[in-house]
């Protein structure tokens, strides 16, 4: 339950600090001295928005600290634990907003984002305002108050998570469905030409190996004769290359007393002759191997003018030909691997929704059993608010669509008859704005009687209701009291009276600054502070024996 509240800085309150007790708490005072200053505070430690208008003229920073015994919430403790941030049975929230706009939260000491405080907050404690009737004219917070009711909290999520898959996943088949004639297209025309590609069958080399062919075998005339001629002038003439060395040779060697420059010309004409045998020998080798074959030259041309076309026809260089095969090939496969993709899906599409169906009937089935019991709940409470004729009703109506829908199969939609025999209708076109507060609060008494939270908070939900229905009110927070703590900001001396504890907030004023005080009320203090609210210029020793009555009666 939340033990201490202390509130620095915000608003008109320079500084508020407050000790809370289990049981029902009432917060009053005079109109605008800042009632709702402690709720507003509260809420931006559980996580609300916050801006720079909520610090207080002249300072740097507001402060809220909100302390919490978790001894007996181990769905708190759970969470703390999962993020390293427990610290024994107490939790402290801590918030702080700069005059410039910044915010920070806190965790038990350490930064922590607005969402995980939302989250956290919401174990701890349920803040219900004044203008929850406005709420409660909402579809969407009707649901979301049956589902409360009906402790649907992790199937709600999980049926909204496959809700979320299926949908995606009938995005992406849908896609590609839509795009699958143009894949169908393309991938006819990918495996034509393929087909053509393989039949020719290029290789990445097979082009420069062929143009050094073709201009081999188209000049291999030339060549012949051209290697003839150099064999006869290097050996085979009568008069050739290797005679004349010979003779050169011959005729140094005869000679006498030669010196060192002439063995070195010997040795240089050895060599030369030497290469111009290997030369020769070459020579003839290569005239050996060519020989005139038109018919190899016209198969060789033919195999190049293929390539070419088909270079041409896509495109390309004809030496990219081979690459372009099996970039072809890769973007067929890749189609086909869609049509595979398609049939995942189908089948997953299938799964995904038997799965949802699965949960949606276990939703469906608790909330029309919550539907039943919130209905009879709220009826006793209405009848304790002078409203026995009121009948409240829950219609769950299937929606239009039969595809998966987050928020489960069915609308929701709370309908009330104020007269006997009439037929149900929307809130906003039977109830009165007085019968509108007296149903809401009926709704919010019966959902915090079965909230898991420890804590729960009323701020002057009992606006337009007095008398003795006021008192009734009184009660029935009294009662839920004893199973929760309660905290109630309230106008009606009806509903103070019921407190096991009184705080009283007023507001002072000087020529330079307003402030907000607050002040926890011992026994003559609360028979002064009803009698006040009881009303009248002055408080007279009527009005404060009316008020004594009205504590000494409230047990």
């Amino acid at each position: 339950m939340l033990t201490q509240l202390s509130i620095s800085n915000y608003a008109i309150a320079e500084s508020l600090e407050v000790e809370l007790h289990s049981g029902m708490t009432v917060v009053t005072g005079e109109t605008g001295a800042g009632k709702s200053i402690m709720l507003d505070a509260l809420g931006l430690a559980l996580g609300d928005r916050a801006d720079a208008g909520v610090v207080r003229a002249g300072a740097e920073r507001a402060e809220i600290h909100a302390l919490f015994d978790i001894a007996a919430i181990p769905e708190a403790q759970r969470f703390l634990s999962e993020r390293d941030l427990l610290a024994g049975d107490e939790c402290v929230l801590r918030r702080v907003i700069t005059s410039e706009g910044r915010s920070r939260g806190y965790i038990n000491g350490q930064p922590a984002t607005l969402q995980d405080i939302r989250r956290l907050s919401g174990h701890l404690i349920d803040i219900h305002s004044q203008h929850e009737h406005q709420s409660l004219l909402q579809r969407d917070h009707q649901r979301r108050v049956l589902d409360a009711f009906a402790e649907t909290g992790s199937l709600s999520a999980e049926l909204a998570q496959l809700a979320q898959r299926h949908q995606q996943t009938r995005r992406e088949l849908s896609s590609l469905r839509e795009h699958s004639d143009e894949q169908s297209a393309r991938s006819q025309l990918l495996s034509y030409q393929l087909d053509e590609l393989e039949r020719l069958a290029p290789s990445e080399t097979e082009l420069q190996e062929l143009e050094a062919e073709q201009k081999q075998l188209a000049n291999a005339g030339s060549i012949i004769a051209a290697g003839h001629q150099a064999l006869a002038l290097c050996r085979d003439d009568e008069i050739n290359a290797m005679a004349v060395l010979h003779q050169a040779l011959a005729a140094l060697r005869g000679s006498e007393g030669a010196g060192e420059r002439q063995r070195a010309a010997e040795e240089l004409l050895d060599s030369a002759l030497i290469q111009i045998e290997e030369a020769a020998g070459e020579l003839q080798h290569h005239v050996d191997s060519l020989e005139l074959d038109p018919e190899r030259l016209q198969a060789v041309e033919e195999r190049l003018d293929a390539l070419y076309q088909t270079a041409r026809k896509h495109r390309v260089r004809p030496e990219q030909l081979a690459l372009l095969q099996s970039e072809l090939q890769a973007e067929l496969d890749s189609l086909s691997a869609s049509d595979e993709r398609i049939e995942q899906l189908e089948q997953q599409c299938e799964t995904l929704l038997a799965q949802y169906n699965t949960l949606a009937e276990k939703l469906s089935n608790k909330r029309r059993k919550a539907a039943k019991s919130l209905c009879k709940k709220v009826e006793e409470q209405l009848t304790a608010l002078a409203m026995a004729n009121c009948r409240f009703h829950i219609e769950l109506r299937p929606r239009d669509s039969e595809l998966p829908h987050p928020l489960g199969r069915e609308d929701i939609e709370f309908l009330v008859s104020t007269n006997p025999g009439s037929t149900p209708g929307a809130l906003n076109r039977i109830a009165s704005g007085g019968e509108l507060s007296r149903i809401s609060l009926a709704i919010q008494v019966v959902t915090a009687q079965v909230a898991t939270v420890p804590t729960v908070v009323f701020d002057e939900v009992d606006v337009g209701i007095g008398g003795a229905t006021a008192e009734i009110v009184g009660n029935l927070l009294r009662t839920l009291g004893r199973s929760a703590q309660v905290l109630c900001v309230t106008h009606q001396p009806q509903v103070a009276s019921k407190g096991d504890h009184h705080l009283k907030i007023q507001k002072t004023a000087s020529r330079k600054q307003v402030r907000t005080d607050l002040q926890a009320l011992v026994d003559g203090e609360k028979i002064e502070e009803i009698a006040r609210m009881l009303g009248g210029i002055a408080i007279t020793e009527h009005t404060l024996a009316h008020a004594r009555e009205m504590l000494d009666t409230r047990h």
